[in-house]
């Protein structure tokens, strides 16, 4: 009995959760973008050009095309890659691991050309900081 009890505790909390928190429907692979189109379960489309998501930059287009949505909608997999993505991520815009996105970032902040990164360089060229005399 306790275990049916259980089991019904479980459907409804099922049911509740995929009512409430948007999950993946369909996915599909658009070669001629190289984009990832997601469809959610709130009826919201995504699309996100893969080579944004981390393990998929660079990827073939057959290997792209072959995607797996999990058992609950929650993840998106590529078998012939290895890779996962959650489709809360994408829905944050969150692309891959802390670390991985941290040097994303720091790679495009690093390739600007800014008025005051030229400035910078120009200086910094110069020998860099006056020492301090006191």
């Amino acid at each position: 009995m306790a275990n049916n009890v259980n089991y019904q505790t479980a459907r409804e909390a099922d049911a509740l959760h995929r009512a409430t928190v948007p999950h993946a429907v369909s996915a599909r692979f658009i070669r001629a973008r190289r984009a990832l189109h997601v469809m959610l379960s709130n009826d919201v489309e995504m699309s996100v050009p893969v080579d944004l998501l981390q393990d998929l930059q660079g990827a073939s287009l057959n290997d792209l095309a072959e995607i797996e949505i999990t058992p609950l909608g929650n993840g998106l997999h590529w078998p012939r890659l290895d890779a996962d993505v959650l489709v809360e991520g994408l829905i944050h815009g969150i692309y891959g691991s802390r670390s991985w996105m941290a040097a994303q970032m720091g790679r495009v902040g690093g390739s600007s050309a800014s008025q005051a990164k030229v400035a910078a360089r120009r200086n910094g060229a110069k020998g860099g900081r006056p020492r301090n005399v006191a």
